[in-house]
């Protein structure tokens, strides 16, 4: 292995392996992808089957952005001729009068500008919602919206097919090695390893929960917590009433926050709740499920999904990057324009294979036609100390 390249992207995960890719598929293909562990390891945030796709969001900074991660989707599907957006459709639940039905609300709200481009939704009453999707057990206060092309994202499946892409346009993956510290000047970057000094003409740093670790070196310390969070897979005996075809990815807007899927990956229904509150560091976090925390998934489901549930199949943990505004950060390094960083907050997955085209942008020609002001590293979030941490994705107080 040489130890000079244009390009070099730390990190394999959803979003490396996707900037890999672009930065090949754009022509530049000296690029070197550095990840502590093996490919497709479990350690990071980009494993398991399943991550939500949609359009509906909780703001229009984010739905600017999917139709063009609809369609990087789409490109890289049509390339591998793999398919990774399963379109099973997309339900948010909410109590009516609660602050979930504000949510909705403004889920609704960040559809607006879409209007007219082929994406559809429409809200539903309790009893609309029970004629379709007769799994669900609630009451006449609950009030839906559906937006069809909400469904499944593959991570696993597609952070594999840019791995493939970018190794046949000639990227080198180095994995076993632990990137150290990161110096730049005005004319490269160098990156310390495990396996010794690599220096590049630009350096995409894609190093999710790990990424605290690097800024310091920088001279760089923005406020970035880490949860951990976990995932249960529960065997429903009703596989066919939870299958793809029959029943929709879905969102509970309440207090806690749950989601789930179909039938997908295993033979079982995923769910899990959003943001546990069990703040961590790397050293602190574990593999190691809580059983505390499967067992208040599963009695949302004997309570609101009750044919769903079933015994315990596997729960899976992982960890959020969480920026306080749980807003991505994408932006160059203050100070170091040869150095472009990404945090995802938690729910960067269904926008990878953009992304990795937008920071290819960013590391080759330091700018890119997509709308992304707001995940500017300079905002108050990241640089003001009175800044009050909200880590929901919420709709804004009335």
């Amino acid at each position: 292995m040489k130890t000079t390249y244009d390009h070099i992207v730390i990190g394999a995960g959803a979003i490396g392996s996707a900037a890999a890719y672009r930065l090949a598929a754009a022509g530049h293909a000296d690029v070197l992808v550095l990840e502590q562990y093996e490919l497709g390891h479990t350690h990071g945030a980009s494993e398991d089957h399943s991550r939500i796709i949609r359009h509906a969001y909780h703001s229009t900074v984010y739905t600017a952005l999917t139709p063009a991660a609809y369609a990087a989707w789409d490109e890289v599907e049509a390339e591998t001729g793999l398919q990774l957006v399963f379109r099973v459709g997309g339900l948010d639940l909410a109590v009516a009068g609660t602050p979930g039905e504000r949510e909705l609300n403004t889920y609704e709200a960040s559809l607006a500008p879409l209007a007219g481009t082929g994406v559809t939704w429409e809200r539903l009453d309790a009893a609309e919602v029970r004629s379709r999707w007769p799994q669900w057990r609630i009451g006449d206060d609950v009030v839906g919206l559906f937006q069809p092309d909400g469904g499944i994202l593959d991570v696993r499946r597609a952070t594999a097919a840019h791995i493939a892409l970018a190794r046949a346009r000639g990227v080198e993956f180095a994995p076993g090695t632990t990137v150290l510290g990161l110096t730049s000047t005005d004319t490269h970057v160098t990156v310390s390893t495990s396996r010794g000094e690599f220096t590049a003409g630009s350096v995409v740093l894609c190093a999710a929960s790990w990424t605290p670790r690097l800024l310091p070196g920088l001279g760089v310390d923005w406020p970035i917590t880490l949860s951990q969070e976990q995932v249960s897979y529960f065997a429903t005996p009703n596989l066919r009433d939870f299958a793809p075809d029959r029943f929709p990815m879905w969102i509970w807007h309440g207090e806690p926050f749950f989601y789930g899927f179909p039938v997908y990956g295993e033979v079982a229904v995923k769910a899990a709740r959003d943001l546990s509150g069990r703040f961590v560091t790397q050293q602190t976090r574990s593999d190691v499920p809580d059983p505390a925390e499967t067992e208040l998934v599963a009695a949302f489901l004997r309570d609101r999904l009750p044919g769903a549930a079933g015994p315990e199949l596997v729960s899976k943990t992982c960890v959020y990057d969480l920026p306080p505004d749980r807003e991505f950060v994408l932006d160059h390094v203050p100070g170091h324009p040869r150095v472009v960083a990404f945090i995802g907050a938690g729910h960067a997955a269904k926008f990878a294979s953009l992304l990795g085209r937008i920071l290819a942008d960013l590391a080759t020609t330091g700018a890119t036609e997509y709308p992304i002001d707001a995940f500017r590293a300079d905002r108050p979030a990241l640089t003001d100390p009175a800044f009050i941490p909200s880590y929901r994705l919420t709709a804004p107080a009335p």
